[in-house]
């Protein structure tokens, strides 16, 4: 069986920088393979016709990944309008001012002098990724699986 449209694939895959840096190591990545955004579209596209055993490496840059970093995305908040317990590297959930209906979680990357330093890029943005492996699993779903999968994802 190779990976086309409605295929499940199970993924053992590591995740690097295009340095070398390793980023995750092995782990398994399971996703609906044909269009849905599940992936990457450069790594699903790359795995199209692959089959069991094959091994890939997909170059993705940083646009197409979690994309460039945003230095508007980063703020800086008084002590007093944040929650007391606040420390460097917790997530918190705030808004941009421009969409207050689009909640935007913030990591907390400095507390000093009364302010947070808080940032809502992806801990990953601006850094053109590698994904390398082998495909260890394919599974052909049915319609109403393929159903079940998109209605799960949109609820979230």
């Amino acid at each position: 069986m190779t990976i086309t449209k409605n295929t499940i694939v199970t993924l053992d895959c590591r995740l690097s920088d295009t340095s070398g840096n390793l980023l995750e190591e092995s782990q398994e990545l399971i996703y609906l393979h044909g269009g849905y955004g599940q992936v990457f579209a450069p790594l699903e596209e790359a795995l199209e016709g692959k089959k069991i055993g094959d091994i890939f490496r997909v170059e993705i840059p940083a646009a197409q990944a979690f994309g460039e970093f945003d230095e508007t995305l980063i703020v800086s908040e008084s002590l007093d309008e944040l929650p007391e317990d606040l420390e460097v590297g917790m997530e918190i959930d705030g808004y941009l001012e421009e969409s207050p209906d689009d909640v935007i979680v913030y990591t907390v990357t400095d507390v000093s002098n009364g302010r947070a330093t808080l940032d809502a890029n992806h801990p990953l943005a601006g850094k053109d990724l590698v994904f390398e492996g082998s495909v260890a699993e394919i599974i052909e779903a049915s319609e109403e699986t393929v159903r079940e999968i998109l209605e799960h994802q949109h609820e979230h």
